[in-house]
């Protein structure tokens, strides 16, 4: 698909010397820059759920999987 955006000359400049750095087409590194800003902006999402779910949970172990956990330490390599 087809778009046309607006930019700032400074920026489009600096994106213009990066795509042809990295060897890459315009519309190559702005599909990149995107794809990046949008898995980073879900990871965000993410994140943000599991610290409302943690707020209200409790994240601790059971007693007996705690006392495993640290009966397992002296067999692990460091």
């Amino acid at each position: 698909m087809k778009t046309a955006i607006s930019l700032p000359d400074s920026v489009f400049e600096e994106a213009e010397a990066l795509a042809e750095q990295l060897g890459l087409s315009r519309s190559e590194l702005y599909k990149q820059a995107l794809q990046a800003y949008l898995r980073k902006h879900n990871r965000n999402q993410i994140l943000n759920k599991l610290n409302e779910v943690y707020a209200e949970e409790s994240s601790d172990l059971e007693p007996m999987l705690a006392r495993m956990q640290i009966m397992s330490l002296p067999r692990e390599d460091w």
